[in-house]
């Protein structure tokens, strides 16, 4: 039976936690479940506002965890929460299955990045991009691998917590001037359109013709014809 990975953002420690409970209660097992979070509880969340602040914590030079202490325990997912320190993201505590794919074999800090592990379980491109830069704000991330026979479950019990709407809160990212990820407007990134040389976007933000466009084989973007 085909896999569906899905995935929520939540503004706060307490919703995606209990939403992680939840899922459990409703016997997804805690192997299937995923947990991403702010470190510093006590820092302010600034994924609620449009903030573009960029501290550069992508090295996570001692903040490291080994796998065995984020990928959950018999006691659940959150028993098994540690630090760990993801390029471009920064320190994070974490526990589950994704875990894995950001880190090597014996290696204590993330190697890899959040958005290749994302789009490799199963999340658009557009998608896992969002995610990782509301996870970089401060957001909370968790996320459910499943089958097709329980998807429709698992959305129901993540959506019962009141997660962020990506969608809005992308839009007043780049209302605050982000310009990451793959934008849903092709002039803002020529994710459908290729080239931008000359363009200048109703807001007033000339474009450069450096980003690759559909069908660029470098990309394998989903939508592409081949």
């Amino acid at each position: 039976m085909a896999s569906r990975t899905i995935a929520r953002m939540f503004d706060t420690s307490a919703t995606a936690h209990a939403a992680v409970r939840d899922l459990e209660a409703a016997g997804f097992p805690h192997d299937d479940v995923t947990y991403m979070g702010n470190q510093d509880a006590a820092v302010a969340n600034d994924s609620v506002a449009g903030s573009t602040t960029d501290t550069d914590n992508s090295t996570g030079a001692g903040t490291g965890a080994t796998l065995g202490t984020v990928v959950g325990g018999g006691a659940g997912l959150l028993a098994g929460l540690g630090a760990i320190a993801i390029p471009g993201i920064g320190p994070v505590v974490a526990a589950g299955w994704l875990i894995a794919a950001l880190t090597g074999a014996g290696v204590g800090a993330a190697a890899g990045g959040l958005l290749g592990a994302l789009t490799s379980s199963g999340l658009p491109e557009e998608s896992a991009a969002t995610y990782s830069e509301g996870l970089r704000r401060g957001g909370h991330l968790v996320v459910v691998r499943t089958d097709d026979s329980r998807a429709a479950e698992a959305e129901r019990v993540l959506e019962s917590h009141n997660p962020v709407d990506m969608d809005r809160r992308e839009a007043e990212w780049r209302e605050g001037g982000w310009t990451g990820g793959v934008p849903a407007d092709p002039m803002l990134g020529a994710a459908t359109t290729g080239t931008t040389a000359g363009v200048v976007h109703p807001t007033g933000v000339r474009m450069a013709d450096t980003l690759p466009g559909a069908n660029d084989p470098l990309r394998n973007r989903r939508g592409d014809v081949a």
